[in-house]
């Protein structure tokens, strides 16, 4: 099983997830991830590595508000079949390095919630069939908001507001 997933650089809680087979390609996962973070949370700036590369990831995430911090592979021009969106952001990334580098290396905030995901839940996967493993990932992820939740609430002094969300409640502050 392979996890991907978006996650706050301030908070290191996780917006969204997929998860996916070992061997699947990295690229797929990145449209629903972004979308569903673009429903729940106010989206700026998104970094990803050169696997998300493509003109349709860097048009989703500008049309949903966001800013894609993507590196482009080797080989790429900034032709981008004539897509001004390709030109603009091949441009930053090839003659604005630095301040690019700067957004791109929050990147490494994903790195940092899959390490305190595993540090805190281990690494190893005890379930044996293919939905017990998936709902295994997605608790230790769950438990790891509410981690995060709880820690920006006393160091960052999120105020939190609950509500019950239940077919038998009004929709009512708890």
């Amino acid at each position: 099983m392979k996890i991907h997933l978006m996650c706050g650089v301030k908070t290191n809680i996780v917006t969204s997830v997929e998860i996916t087979g070992s061997y699947a390609n990295d690229s797929p996962p990145f449209r629903p991830l972004v979308q569903i973070t673009a429903q729940n949370f106010r989206l700026r700036d998104v970094d990803a590595d050169k696997a998300y590369s493509g003109k349709a990831n860097l048009e989703l995430v500008t049309a949903l508000g966001g800013t894609p911090y993507v590196p482009f592979k080797k080989n790429t021009t900034g032709e981008g079949n004539g897509s001004p969106l390709w030109q603009k952001l091949w441009h930053v990334y090839q003659y604005h390095r630095e301040a690019f580098l700067t957004h791109y290396h929050q990147r490494s905030n994903v790195e940092s919630t899959m390490w305190m995901i595993k540090s805190k839940f281990g690494e190893q996967i005890r379930s044996k069939t293919d939905t017990a493993m998936v709902n295994e990932l997605l608790c230790k992820v769950l438990c790891h908001n509410i981690c995060v939740v709880i820690q920006s609430i006393y160091e960052l002094g999120v105020e939190p507001t609950f509500w019950a969300e239940t077919p038998f409640a009004q929709k009512v502050p708890a």
